[in-house]
């Protein structure tokens, strides 16, 4: 799977916020560590975005994310590109959220798109303050 390196290498990765910017605590490599401790917990404020940027081109099938029940996104839009190129729309995303307490699991299936940039956007938080807490950020799909 083309998911970023989890041996804590720097991932290729993006993200609109951290909450207090503590990236110790709460940093983007959280998603990333297999970790069910450990997360990304962006600050508040509206359409909060992760991106990827693989190191080569990849066909993506399928995008798999973890988020705090409470704290997650009711609309994902999902957007890609070749490198050098402008990101377009490749689909909306609807998660549901479960329970407060829980970490509820998102798995979707994406059309099939080769793509060597992926941008997701949280379009609408289920928290009143706009903030996104996500365990599990996978990429599903094969390396070209």
């Amino acid at each position: 799977s083309p998911s970023c390196p989890r041996d804590g290498g720097t991932c290729p990765c993006r993200v609109s916020s951290v909450l207090n910017r503590d990236v110790k605590q709460f940093g983007k490599k959280h998603m990333f560590d297999a970790s069910e401790e450990t997360c990304w917990n962006s600050d508040q404020g509206t359409c909060q975005w992760v991106t990827l940027d693989f190191p080569r081109t990849v066909k993506v099938s399928q995008l798999h994310i973890q988020f705090q029940g409470g704290f997650s996104s009711r609309l994902c839009t999902l957007e890609g590109c070749r490198a050098g190129e402008e990101l377009v729309k490749i689909s909306d995303l609807y998660p549901e959220d479960t329970n407060a307490m829980q970490i509820s699991f998102a798995a979707f299936q994406v059309e099939e798109t080769v793509l060597d940039k992926l941008k997701v956007t949280f379009e609408n938080s289920t928290d009143f303050f706009g903030r996104i807490v996500v365990y599990h950020l996978g990429v599903l799909g094969e390396r070209l």
